[in-house]
């Protein structure tokens, strides 16, 4: 890598807040391509949106998993790759892609997914961007088999890295991305805490401008109140002066039919704004079938836009005690350790935190979630979470294969169904969601 470039862009909490400030949404994709020119491309069409709009260069798997000898050899052989290989690629090439793309009003976030990303963020900084997300927990148990001490430690380093790089011009920003723990099928109280714990993580660690996520799930009531749940506590835990809430459309089965794409990500962009969330990470028409084009991504970033723009505004959602079980998850967590890191391997190892359906060994596995009737996420068991005296667990016992799949498949079902004005047959993929908790997963 050469010497520190210039710096291309601004604070990104600070571009976030000024928009947010002037009531609007900011949208952005997940876009990410491995060839220079149409990176480069999907930059510049990103900020030529009829929106307001901050830019993504998402990083290959090669680059997330540290395989940087493969990453090098698809390099040189021009292979496609499902993202842009930033720490490897030759740096007069990254930064030819930013050049003029980039500026002031337009930031670039990077996005990965990696359970080491000292290199990633080395990188990035030496091209003068300064945004990404990531955390100890968020992006290791979904992603990877290190463990999780590993990860934590990597994390802690990262954090460093980042605090390290400020300057009077740039303050650099890191998302977590523990509101969106699966995709799916976590109950929002465990997504709240897990958003919470890791930004007090960051900030423990020198990280002053932080962005705490929260994934849309299957209901939007819910899904509000969530939202209001994790704005309270980190108001009460890390009341910094650059923070914000950033929602990311449904990241589950999507709807096959562009007309019910389209719907779910407008119910997203409706959730962004009635929660008062000031970013939104948007779905393209093509999530069931193959990556988007560029086209495709700023049909998305427009349509949603669009949506937000016409949303009233803030709403109170009804309590049903997601802010009490976030509230006592975090709790605990805290109190079992003064540094986060160990506090949360702590609750890991001892199954006061458990995230449902997660296969990570580090993951205690005792805790389910399940879609009821309404369409709510709801505790079917919670293990050993100190939740007892908040919630009822459904308590069901072994559920068929065809019952979860509904479950896993219950937006998709949803939005195809009411694009299309008519309910889907039961073929493979398309069988209604059981409508009685017992047969819930």
């Amino acid at each position: 890598m050469t010497a520190v470039l210039p710096l291309r862009a601004a604070s990104f909490g600070d571009i976030v807040a000024q928009h947010h400030d002037r009531g609007r949404l900011v949208v952005q994709p997940r876009m990410g391509f491995s060839d220079p020119a149409r990176m480069r491309q999907g930059l510049i069409a990103t900020r030529k949106a009829r929106a307001a709009t901050v830019g993504t260069i998402t990083l290959d798997s090669y680059t997330r998993l540290g395989d940087h000898r493969a990453a090098r050899e698809a390099i040189a052989t021009g292979a496609e790759l499902n993202g842009y290989p930033l720490v490897d690629q030759d740096a007069a090439v990254t930064a030819a892609i930013l050049d003029d793309a980039v500026n002031p009003l337009f930031p670039v976030q990077v996005r990965h997914g990696s359970a080491d990303a000292r290199h990633i963020i080395r990188a990035l900084l030496d091209h003068g961007l300064h945004a990404t997300e990531g955390g100890p927990v968020s992006y290791c148990l979904p992603y990877s088999r290190m463990p999780l001490r590993e990860a934590v430690d990597n994390w802690r380093r990262c954090c460093e890295i980042l605090a390290e790089a400020r300057r009077p011009t740039r303050e650099p920003h890191l998302e977590t991305f523990g509101g969106c723990m699966m995709g799916q099928l976590c109950p929002p109280a465990m997504l709240v805490a897990l958003s919470l714990l890791e930004g007090m993580f960051f900030a423990q660690h020198g990280v002053r401008c932080i962005s705490f996520s929260y994934a849309q799930q299957t209901h939007p009531e819910q899904d509000e109140e969530a939202v209001a749940a994790l704005r309270t506590l980190v108001g009460e835990y890390l009341p910094l002066p650059r923070t914000h809430l950033v929602i990311y459309t449904y990241m589950g089965v999507y709807p096959r039919t562009p007309a019910g794409a389209l719907r779910l990500l407008a119910e997203s962009a409706r959730l962004a704004v009635r929660s008062g969330a000031s970013r939104l990470i948007v779905k393209t028409t093509a999530e069931a079938h193959r990556l988007p084009t560029i086209a495709e991504n700023v049909t998305a970033l427009e349509h949603a836009a669009t949506v937000a723009r016409t949303e009233l505004g803030a709403v109170k959602a009804p309590d049903t005690g997601i802010l009490a079980q976030a509230r006592a998850l975090v709790g605990n967590v805290l109190s079992l350790d003064d540094d986060i890191g160990r506090a949360l391997l702590k609750a890991f190892a001892g199954g006061q935190l458990d995230v449902p359906f997660c296969l990570h060994p580090d993951n205690p596995g005792q805790a389910r979630g399940y879609v009821d009737g309404d369409g709510r996420l709801q505790w079917q068991r919670i293990g050993d979470l100190p939740l007892g005296d908040l919630v009822r667990p459904s308590g069901a016992g072994r559920v068929s294969s065809a019952d979860l799949l509904a479950s896993l498949r219950f937006m998709q079902h949803k939005f195809d169904c009411s694009a299309a004005g008519s309910v889907l047959d039961e073929a493979p993929g398309h069988r209604p969601l059981p409508q009685h908790e017992g047969s819930a997963p």
